[in-house]
């Protein structure tokens, strides 16, 4: 029976471009991957609803970490017992899981504004590719091919949803634009904004290419799924370039035809 935290994420995920993804899985797999994006929507709750002090919030988080040892050591957790299955059936490992609750303590800890490019490095590793080396057990993939993936493809997608949230999170105080490359913009409102965008964009473009690099080699596992993934974001990298960050912006989705004939060459034909 599918527990109340995975049916939640997946309902919610089913207007999503992520969604389309996950129902190219078999059943086992695709309950697997939304036990890891309830988790992560449950500690990315922690560190974005902005309930409680950073005291309280970083007392929340540390719960969650106490509740997954227990759940490693074969306890009964409170807050984990959901992701039980995937960890036992796939092989999931505890410190990428730590990795993400690390992540939201980056935020928590204090609102991010143009953080150095090496701080977004270890934040993009943190809140995705290690959501990503945690994906590619679920997807059958050797560790080595796998986590290197996991590496690039997991920052690709990051990068690409910090440069189509940048009204979302300037509205909570955060800019995930790196220092390095705003040139003295210090704010989202700030046309310079769209330069330091396109920057960051060509670094996206860049952790695309060597994912798919590694995709053409067709290593051992269900590799539809996070070539799908790659598709799609990377189109929707490729609208917003068009469109341009200078303000006004309009959040970029891609029209469902789009992406009906993103999935048929990726997906079903792939």
């Amino acid at each position: 029976m599918t527990s109340p935290e995975i049916a939640t994420v997946e309902a919610k995920a089913k207007s999503s471009s992520f969604y389309a993804a996950m129902k190219l899985m078999p059943r086992e797999e695709r309950e697997a991957m939304f036990a890891i994006y309830a988790f992560c929507r449950r500690v990315d709750d922690i560190a974005d609803d902005g309930e409680g002090t950073r005291e309280e919030r970083f007392a929340r988080l540390a719960e969650w970490r106490r509740d997954l040892d227990l759940l490693y050591r074969g306890g009964v957790p409170a807050l984990s017992g959901f992701l039980k299955s995937a960890v036992t059936r796939y092989g999931l490992r505890k410190d990428d899981f730590l990795a993400v609750i690390d992540g939201m303590e980056m935020d928590v800890h204090a609102d991010i504004v143009a953080p150095e490019l090496a701080i977004l490095d270890l934040y993009c590793d943190r809140v995705a590719s290690a959501v990503g080396r945690l994906s590619i057990k679920v997807f059958g993939m050797e560790e080595g091919p796998g986590f290197e993936l996991a590496h690039h493809l997991g920052r690709a997608l990051q990068l690409t949803n910090i440069l189509r949230d940048i009204d979302e999170d300037w509205k909570i105080g955060r800019l995930y634009l790196p220092y390095d490359y705003l040139d003295g913009a210090d704010s989202a409102d700030d046309p310079r904004i769209d330069g330091a965008a396109r920057r960051v964009a060509k670094l996206a473009h860049g952790h695309y290419e060597k994912a798919d690099a590694i995709l053409a080699t067709k290593p051992k596992g269900r590799i539809r799924t996070p070539r799908l993934m790659g598709a799609v974001y990377a189109q929707i990298l490729r609208a917003m370039e068009r469109q341009g960050w200078a303000p006004p912006r309009r959040r970029v989705s891609l029209p469902k035809s789009q992406l009906a004939m993103i999935v048929l060459r990726n997906g079903l034909f792939g």
